[in-house]
Protein backbone atom coordinates (compact mmCIF):
# COMPACT_ATOMS: atom_id res chain seq x y z
CA UNK A 1 0.00 0.00 0.00
CA UNK A 2 1.06 3.39 -1.08
CA UNK A 3 2.73 5.38 2.06
CA UNK A 4 1.10 8.60 0.99
CA UNK A 5 -2.50 9.33 -0.40
CA UNK A 6 -3.80 12.53 -2.20
CA UNK A 7 -6.09 14.89 0.58
CA UNK A 8 -9.79 13.82 -0.20
CA UNK A 9 -12.73 14.94 2.04
CA UNK A 10 -13.07 11.96 4.79
CA UNK A 11 -15.57 11.94 7.71
CA UNK A 12 -14.42 9.64 10.49
CA UNK A 13 -16.94 8.02 12.50
CA UNK A 14 -16.50 5.82 15.72
CA UNK A 15 -18.87 2.65 15.56
CA UNK A 16 -18.64 -0.72 17.69
CA UNK A 17 -20.47 -4.28 17.32
CA UNK A 18 -22.45 -5.21 14.28
CA UNK A 19 -22.20 -1.66 12.85
CA UNK A 20 -18.42 -1.60 12.83
CA UNK A 21 -18.26 -5.71 11.43
CA UNK A 22 -20.08 -4.42 8.54
CA UNK A 23 -18.63 -1.86 7.70
CA UNK A 24 -15.29 -3.03 8.07
CA UNK A 25 -16.56 -5.70 5.90
CA UNK A 26 -17.84 -3.44 3.26
CA UNK A 27 -14.51 -1.15 3.78
CA UNK A 28 -12.34 -5.04 2.74
CA UNK A 29 -14.64 -5.83 -0.15
CA UNK A 30 -13.70 -2.09 -1.77
CA UNK A 31 -10.12 -2.90 -0.83
CA UNK A 32 -10.17 -6.04 -2.25
CA UNK A 33 -11.76 -4.61 -5.54
CA UNK A 34 -9.05 -1.98 -5.87
CA UNK A 35 -6.19 -3.84 -5.90
CA UNK A 36 -7.32 -7.74 -6.73
CA UNK A 37 -3.79 -8.93 -6.76
CA UNK A 38 -2.51 -7.41 -3.53
CA UNK A 39 -2.48 -9.59 -0.06
CA UNK A 40 -4.38 -8.44 2.69
CA UNK A 41 -7.68 -9.52 4.75
CA UNK A 42 -11.03 -10.72 2.97
CA UNK A 43 -14.62 -9.30 4.53
CA UNK A 44 -14.85 -13.10 5.41
CA UNK A 45 -11.90 -12.79 7.52
CA UNK A 46 -13.57 -10.77 9.76
CA UNK A 47 -16.53 -12.06 9.80
CA UNK A 48 -14.95 -15.64 11.21
CA UNK A 49 -13.56 -13.54 13.83
CA UNK A 50 -16.72 -12.37 15.21
CA UNK A 51 -17.63 -16.10 15.73
CA UNK A 52 -17.85 -15.68 19.82
CA UNK A 53 -17.88 -12.72 22.10
CA UNK A 54 -14.84 -10.87 22.49
CA UNK A 55 -14.09 -7.98 24.87
CA UNK A 56 -13.36 -6.06 22.02
CA UNK A 57 -16.73 -6.26 20.37
CA UNK A 58 -18.07 -3.24 21.65
CA UNK A 59 -15.25 -0.55 21.65
CA UNK A 60 -16.46 1.99 19.66
CA UNK A 61 -13.56 2.39 16.58
CA UNK A 62 -12.71 4.69 13.91
CA UNK A 63 -14.04 3.90 10.56
CA UNK A 64 -13.42 6.68 7.66
CA UNK A 65 -16.51 6.73 5.30
CA UNK A 66 -16.23 8.86 1.82
CA UNK A 67 -19.44 9.39 -0.46
CA UNK A 68 -19.31 5.88 -1.46
CA UNK A 69 -18.73 4.26 1.69
CA UNK A 70 -16.36 2.99 4.26
CA UNK A 71 -12.61 3.44 2.75
CA UNK A 72 -10.63 2.39 6.50
CA UNK A 73 -11.51 1.14 9.73
CA UNK A 74 -8.97 0.45 12.85
CA UNK A 75 -9.10 -3.34 13.70
CA UNK A 76 -8.77 -4.67 17.65
CA UNK A 77 -9.50 -8.16 18.05
CA UNK A 78 -9.72 -10.49 21.80
CA UNK A 79 -7.40 -13.43 21.07
CA UNK A 80 -6.41 -15.74 23.63
CA UNK A 81 -3.02 -14.38 24.57
CA UNK A 82 -2.66 -10.95 22.78
CA UNK A 83 -4.90 -8.40 21.04
CA UNK A 84 -4.57 -7.93 17.21
CA UNK A 85 -4.46 -5.14 15.72
CA UNK A 86 -5.59 -3.93 12.09
CA UNK A 87 -5.10 -1.17 10.16
CA UNK A 88 -7.58 -1.95 7.14
CA UNK A 89 -7.89 0.56 4.11
CA UNK A 90 -8.12 0.93 0.52
CA UNK A 91 -5.19 2.13 -0.09
CA UNK A 92 -5.62 4.97 -3.21
CA UNK A 93 -7.84 6.50 -0.67
CA UNK A 94 -6.35 6.83 2.87
CA UNK A 95 -2.98 6.69 4.45
CA UNK A 96 -2.30 3.48 5.76
CA UNK A 97 0.07 5.25 8.60
CA UNK A 98 -2.93 7.08 9.61
CA UNK A 99 -5.16 4.19 9.77
CA UNK A 100 -2.66 2.78 12.40
CA UNK A 101 -2.09 4.95 14.18
CA UNK A 102 -5.65 5.56 15.25
CA UNK A 103 -5.49 1.41 15.79
CA UNK A 104 -2.73 1.85 18.48
CA UNK A 105 -4.37 4.50 19.97
CA UNK A 106 -7.38 2.74 20.89
CA UNK A 107 -5.31 -0.10 21.95
CA UNK A 108 -3.66 2.13 24.37
CA UNK A 109 -5.43 1.91 28.03
CA UNK A 110 -7.68 -1.52 27.24
CA UNK A 111 -5.25 -4.03 25.78
CA UNK A 112 -4.54 -6.01 28.77
CA UNK A 113 -1.98 -8.27 27.17
CA UNK A 114 0.28 -7.80 24.48
CA UNK A 115 -0.32 -6.94 21.01
CA UNK A 116 -0.24 -8.39 17.34
CA UNK A 117 -0.44 -8.13 13.89
CA UNK A 118 0.05 -9.57 10.73
CA UNK A 119 2.12 -8.91 8.06
CA UNK A 120 1.43 -10.11 4.35
CA UNK A 121 4.53 -10.46 2.59
CA UNK A 122 7.92 -10.13 3.83
CA UNK A 123 8.19 -6.36 2.90
CA UNK A 124 5.89 -4.34 3.10
CA UNK A 125 4.21 -1.04 4.58
CA UNK A 126 2.18 -2.87 7.63
CA UNK A 127 5.92 -4.32 8.47
CA UNK A 128 7.57 -0.89 8.53
CA UNK A 129 5.13 0.65 10.80
CA UNK A 130 4.47 -2.51 12.64
CA UNK A 131 8.45 -2.18 13.40
CA UNK A 132 8.45 1.54 14.04
CA UNK A 133 5.80 1.14 16.54
CA UNK A 134 7.97 -1.30 18.40
CA UNK A 135 6.40 -4.83 17.52
CA UNK A 136 8.92 -7.61 16.51
CA UNK A 137 8.57 -10.64 14.08
CA UNK A 138 8.16 -13.41 15.58
CA UNK A 139 10.17 -17.12 14.22
CA UNK A 140 6.87 -18.85 13.25
CA UNK A 141 5.69 -17.79 9.63
CA UNK A 142 2.40 -18.45 8.02
CA UNK A 143 1.09 -18.39 4.40
CA UNK A 144 -1.35 -17.26 2.05
CA UNK A 145 -2.22 -19.12 -1.02
CA UNK A 146 -4.90 -18.92 -4.22
CA UNK A 147 -5.91 -21.21 -6.73
CA UNK A 148 -8.08 -20.06 -9.93
CA UNK A 149 -11.83 -21.93 -9.00
CA UNK A 150 -12.34 -23.15 -12.28
CA UNK A 151 -9.08 -25.47 -11.73
CA UNK A 152 -10.54 -26.92 -8.32
CA UNK A 153 -9.82 -30.09 -8.45
CA UNK A 154 -12.53 -33.54 -8.08
CA UNK A 155 -14.58 -33.98 -5.09
CA UNK A 156 -12.62 -36.81 -3.17
CA UNK A 157 -14.99 -39.52 -0.72
CA UNK A 158 -13.97 -41.95 1.64
CA UNK A 159 -16.15 -44.45 2.42
CA UNK A 160 -18.18 -44.98 5.36
CA UNK A 161 -18.19 -40.82 5.83
CA UNK A 162 -20.18 -38.23 4.34
CA UNK A 163 -20.06 -34.14 4.02
CA UNK A 164 -23.31 -32.84 5.98
CA UNK A 165 -23.70 -29.09 5.91
CA UNK A 166 -25.72 -26.76 8.60
CA UNK A 167 -29.01 -26.49 6.42
CA UNK A 168 -29.15 -30.27 6.54
CA UNK A 169 -28.03 -30.45 10.55
CA UNK A 170 -31.47 -28.86 11.88
CA UNK A 171 -30.76 -28.43 15.41
CA UNK A 172 -28.08 -30.41 16.43
CA UNK A 173 -24.68 -28.68 18.58
CA UNK A 174 -22.58 -26.97 15.88
CA UNK A 175 -19.72 -28.71 15.13
CA UNK A 176 -17.17 -25.93 16.13
CA UNK A 177 -18.79 -24.91 20.04
CA UNK A 178 -16.09 -27.08 21.73
CA UNK A 179 -13.31 -24.78 20.74
CA UNK A 180 -15.29 -21.72 20.01
CA UNK A 181 -18.61 -21.58 22.23
CA UNK A 182 -21.95 -22.25 22.53
CA UNK A 183 -22.43 -18.85 21.22
CA UNK A 184 -20.88 -20.12 17.86
CA UNK A 185 -23.69 -20.89 15.61
CA UNK A 186 -25.69 -17.81 16.38
CA UNK A 187 -22.45 -15.55 15.82
CA UNK A 188 -22.28 -16.73 12.52
CA UNK A 189 -25.90 -16.54 11.86
CA UNK A 190 -25.00 -12.66 12.33
CA UNK A 191 -22.25 -12.43 9.88
CA UNK A 192 -23.84 -11.16 5.92
CA UNK A 193 -21.28 -13.33 4.15
CA UNK A 194 -22.44 -16.78 6.19
CA UNK A 195 -23.82 -19.30 4.14
CA UNK A 196 -24.91 -22.60 6.50
CA UNK A 197 -25.20 -24.51 3.08
CA UNK A 198 -21.29 -24.09 3.15
CA UNK A 199 -20.62 -24.53 6.64
CA UNK A 200 -19.75 -28.51 6.61
CA UNK A 201 -19.03 -30.99 8.81
CA UNK A 202 -17.78 -34.95 7.49
CA UNK A 203 -19.36 -37.53 9.64
CA UNK A 204 -19.15 -41.38 9.97
CA UNK A 205 -22.42 -43.74 9.32
CA UNK A 206 -23.20 -43.22 12.87
CA UNK A 207 -23.02 -39.39 13.05
CA UNK A 208 -20.00 -38.65 14.61
CA UNK A 209 -18.45 -35.73 13.60
CA UNK A 210 -14.71 -36.54 12.60
CA UNK A 211 -14.35 -33.21 11.04
CA UNK A 212 -14.97 -29.92 10.01
CA UNK A 213 -14.69 -26.53 7.65
CA UNK A 214 -16.10 -23.56 6.77
CA UNK A 215 -16.17 -22.23 3.28
CA UNK A 216 -16.83 -18.38 2.88
CA UNK A 217 -18.34 -16.70 -1.00
CA UNK A 218 -18.04 -13.00 -1.13
CA UNK A 219 -20.49 -12.24 -3.82
CA UNK A 220 -19.01 -8.67 -4.33
CA UNK A 221 -15.42 -10.02 -4.92
CA UNK A 222 -16.15 -13.31 -5.66
CA UNK A 223 -13.59 -14.26 -3.85
CA UNK A 224 -14.07 -18.17 -1.89
CA UNK A 225 -12.04 -18.23 1.61
CA UNK A 226 -11.44 -21.18 3.59
CA UNK A 227 -11.94 -20.71 6.90
CA UNK A 228 -11.57 -22.69 8.91
CA UNK A 229 -11.10 -26.39 8.70
CA UNK A 230 -10.04 -28.82 11.37
CA UNK A 231 -10.14 -32.94 11.29
CA UNK A 232 -10.37 -34.36 14.64
CA UNK A 233 -6.87 -36.30 16.22
CA UNK A 234 -9.01 -39.79 16.39
CA UNK A 235 -9.96 -39.53 12.10
CA UNK A 236 -6.77 -38.15 10.95
CA UNK A 237 -4.55 -39.41 7.88
CA UNK A 238 -7.86 -41.15 6.53
CA UNK A 239 -8.39 -38.87 3.66
CA UNK A 240 -10.73 -36.57 5.55
CA UNK A 241 -9.77 -33.33 4.96
CA UNK A 242 -9.28 -33.64 1.30
CA UNK A 243 -12.95 -34.70 1.40
CA UNK A 244 -13.98 -31.80 3.24
CA UNK A 245 -11.22 -29.41 1.52
CA UNK A 246 -12.56 -30.20 -2.32
CA UNK A 247 -15.79 -31.16 -1.42
CA UNK A 248 -16.05 -27.11 -0.08
CA UNK A 249 -14.13 -25.60 -3.25
CA UNK A 250 -16.81 -27.56 -5.47
CA UNK A 251 -19.49 -25.41 -3.80
CA UNK A 252 -17.52 -22.41 -3.84
CA UNK A 253 -17.07 -22.86 -7.68
CA UNK A 254 -20.70 -23.58 -7.85
CA UNK A 255 -21.72 -20.39 -6.41
CA UNK A 256 -20.07 -18.09 -8.67
CA UNK A 257 -16.47 -17.69 -6.95
CA UNK A 258 -13.93 -17.03 -9.64
CA UNK A 259 -10.95 -17.47 -7.01
CA UNK A 260 -10.22 -19.47 -4.13
CA UNK A 261 -7.84 -18.16 -1.03
CA UNK A 262 -6.85 -20.03 2.02
CA UNK A 263 -4.00 -18.76 4.63
CA UNK A 264 -2.29 -21.77 6.72
CA UNK A 265 0.06 -21.48 9.90
CA UNK A 266 1.62 -25.40 9.67
CA UNK A 267 3.40 -27.48 7.15
CA UNK A 268 0.63 -30.08 8.00
CA UNK A 269 -1.97 -27.84 6.61
CA UNK A 270 0.22 -26.53 4.00
CA UNK A 271 0.71 -29.90 2.48
CA UNK A 272 -3.13 -30.25 2.26
CA UNK A 273 -3.77 -26.91 0.49
CA UNK A 274 -0.82 -27.21 -2.14
CA UNK A 275 -1.35 -30.51 -2.60
CA UNK A 276 -5.20 -29.92 -3.43
CA UNK A 277 -3.85 -27.60 -6.39
CA UNK A 278 -3.08 -23.58 -4.37
CA UNK A 279 -0.30 -22.31 -5.47
CA UNK A 280 1.60 -20.02 -2.52
CA UNK A 281 1.88 -16.33 -2.71
CA UNK A 282 2.98 -14.92 0.18
CA UNK A 283 5.43 -16.12 3.50
CA UNK A 284 3.54 -14.03 6.42
CA UNK A 285 4.80 -12.84 9.52
CA UNK A 286 3.49 -12.31 13.09
CA UNK A 287 4.68 -9.03 14.78
CA UNK A 288 4.23 -9.00 18.39
CA UNK A 289 4.55 -5.80 20.72
CA UNK A 290 5.00 -7.31 24.40
CA UNK A 291 2.49 -5.58 27.29
CA UNK A 292 4.35 -3.47 29.18
CA UNK A 293 7.07 -5.62 31.36
CA UNK A 294 6.54 -8.98 29.56
CA UNK A 295 8.41 -10.31 27.03
CA UNK A 296 7.17 -11.18 23.37
CA UNK A 297 5.71 -14.38 22.53
CA UNK A 298 4.62 -16.51 19.81
CA UNK A 299 0.95 -15.85 18.67
CA UNK A 300 -1.52 -17.69 20.47
CA UNK A 301 -4.71 -16.99 18.84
Amino acid sequence: MPGTVPAMALRRELLRGLERLDATSACLQRARRDAPGEEMWEAADVQWWWRTPRPTDDLALPVWFDDAGPVAAAGLTAWRDAWQVDAFAVGSAVDLAEVWAAALEAATGVADGPLQTLVFGEESRAAELAVASGFEATQGREGTAWMEAATHPSVAEVEGFRIVDRTEAGDRPHPMRGRNGEAVAERLRQCSLYDPSLDLAVEDVEGGVAGYALFWFDPRTLVGLVEPMRVEDACQRRGLGRVLLTGGLDRLARRGAQRLKVGFSSDIARALYLGAGFVQTSVDRTFVRPAPGGTATEPGC
